[in-house]
């Protein structure tokens, strides 16, 4: 049976899950990398992204899940690019390339949706304004027996967490303090009585919490 699943999100000691002030140059705003660093230094996204060094201990092991299985994402749209309102240029891509990671469909949330982009490798962009409900009726038409991804950002997470329509969610929690930016946690009081929990820590300072659904 195909689940929901959100992997590898990142989220400060207080609460973050991305910076305040997105631009093109820095897509988590003041942030910068710091919340990506323990999943940087990992042979998963070396791997991702056509090489073969990296470390390989519990931040790659469970670095490593993230592709598994997986036959759909869903994100909003502050993922997938810095542009707010209107569509101003529609030649814009996203932020991977020509042959984005996902090589699934991908539904990007959106009050003002567009032709569906299709890019090399087997990703294809579909914008669509929906509600949490709706975009994961057609993201899992979309992944058939495989699960779906709810990749982000945090306000994206929050929603599908509100509306209790995440069975599993792993969250990495770097060891940060941002001040400020987007809560993943925000209105989500008493959201552990939902779900089994398991914490480890690696040496590298992140702790590594996954919500699994009673």
């Amino acid at each position: 049976m195909s689940i929901v699943r959100v992997h590898n999100f990142a989220v400060s000691l207080d609460g973050y899950g991305t910076g305040e002030g997105q631009s093109l140059e820095q897509p988590f705003g003041h942030a910068g990398s710091r919340l990506l660093e323990g999943f940087l230094a990992t042979r998963s996204f070396s791997i991702i992204h056509g090489g073969s060094n990296g470390s390989r201990g519990v931040d790659d092991a469970l670095a490593s899940t993230w592709a598994a299985g997986i036959g759909a994402e869903i994100m909003g749209r502050n993922k997938f690019g810095p542009q707010r309102g209107p569509w101003t240029d529609e030649e814009w891509k996203g932020w991977w390339g020509d042959n984005p990671v996902f090589h699934t469909p991908v539904f990007v949330l959106t009050h003002y949706p567009r032709p569906t982009l299709v890019m090399d490798g087997g990703t294809t962009f579909h914008f669509i304004d929906a509600t949490p409900q709706e975009a994961l009726r057609l993201a899992q038409e979309a992944a058939g027996d495989l699960d779906v991804r709810i990749g982000g950002g945090p306000t994206t997470v929050r929603e599908f967490l509100a509306a209790d329509l995440i069975d599993h969610m792993h969250v990495i929690v770097a060891p940060i303090i941002l001040g400020r930016g987007v809560s993943l946690w925000e209105g989500l009081e008493g959201l552990e009585e939902r779900f089994e929990t398991e914490v480890v820590s690696t040496p590298l300072g992140n702790t590594h919490i996954t919500f699994t659904r009673r």
